[in-house]
């Protein structure tokens, strides 16, 4: 392309320019313009403040409460806490602990004192009222009652010698046969299985070779006083001490059960104890006065 045309392409496209800007600056700065920018941009304001709106309800963002800390505490008086504060509750186990009272919460999720939305759901876990079964342990690697009483505890369960008998062929403390709730277990028995309530009382009867033993003493028919006081001479301690309705003066009263019972040739390891049932009335059974003096 020679100069001359050149320059005059040039002057054309310069001409073109001017035009499209004049258009450009006259269109810009016209009110339709102008109305519908100004329009849009109201539009973009307000779809924005009505989001961030929309998600500060939703959210409630830069509110938060507290957790209560809600561990030991009835779980009555937790729905009434969590009713004030809008919380949702919601149990997701339940654990029966030895001694403590169905209701508990025992553990929170959040955690207490942390700070959460209003509304929140808190998850817990409480104390219940039934037991859990578990199962005896068999006797097998573990005649050994020490051995066997610390299985026992591991399972929430309260081992107890119930009866020592004298045999000069075991070990001493070796388990000969188990009782619940007065009923015997054998070793057959925990083999097939038997399961307890947790909590449960487990009585053992252990062997004894002798040495640090006496037989029992037959306490019954006997007043306390007088039965405490054989007892103590015999190297024994007095346990558990139940009284009926009847009983206004525990010194006179009289013992109608004991518990290990007195057998011939049972004998005991001295320092257990012995359980006694008490009543004001003297049992029928009993001697009379003149036999009861005598012996």
């Amino acid at each position: 392309m020679n100069k001359p045309a050149l320059r005059q392409y040039l002057e054309s496209f310069r001409d073109r320019a001017r035009k499209w800007g004049r258009e450009a600056r006259a269109f810009l700065t016209s009110m339709f313009f102008l109305k519908n920018f100004a329009a849009m941009v109201g539009v973009v304001v307000l779809l924005g403040f009505m989001t961030f709106y929309w998600l500060t309800c939703y959210t409630r963002l830069g509110e938060s409460v507290q957790v209560p800390d809600f561990t030991g505490m009835p779980l009555d008086e937790v729905r009434e806490l969590a009713a004030a504060r809008h919380f949702e509750l919601v149990l997701t186990d339940s654990v029966f602990i030895v001694g403590k009272e169905p209701g508990i919460v025992l553990e929170q999720n959040p955690a207490p004192l942390s700070r959460v939305k209003e509304g929140r759901t808190i998850y817990l876990t409480v104390t219940k009222s039934e037991p859990d079964m578990v199962q005896l342990p068999a006797l097998t690697g573990s005649y050994d009652y020490n051995q066997y009483a610390r299985k026992l505890k591991r399972l929430y369960l309260k081992p107890r010698v119930r009866e020592r008998v004298f045999d000069p062929k075991q070990e001493s403390n070796t388990i000969l046969y188990l009782f619940y709730n007065g009923e015997k277990i054998t070793e057959e028995d925990l083999k097939r299985g038997v399961k307890v309530p947790m909590g449960s009382e487990i009585e053992a009867v252990v062997t004894e070779r002798g040495a640090n033993t006496v037989e029992i003493p037959n306490v019954v028919c006997m007043t306390f006083e007088e039965a405490a006081f054989t007892l103590t001479s015999a190297n024994l301690v007095l346990g558990r001490i139940e009284e009926d309705d009847t009983v206004f003066d525990r010194l006179t009263a009289w013992v109608v059960r004991q518990q290990p019972a007195p057998s011939p040739g049972a004998r005991i390891q001295m320092g257990e104890r012995i359980d006694i049932w008490l009543s004001q009335e003297r049992p029928a059974q009993c001697p009379d006065t003149a036999d009861n003096d005598a012996y």
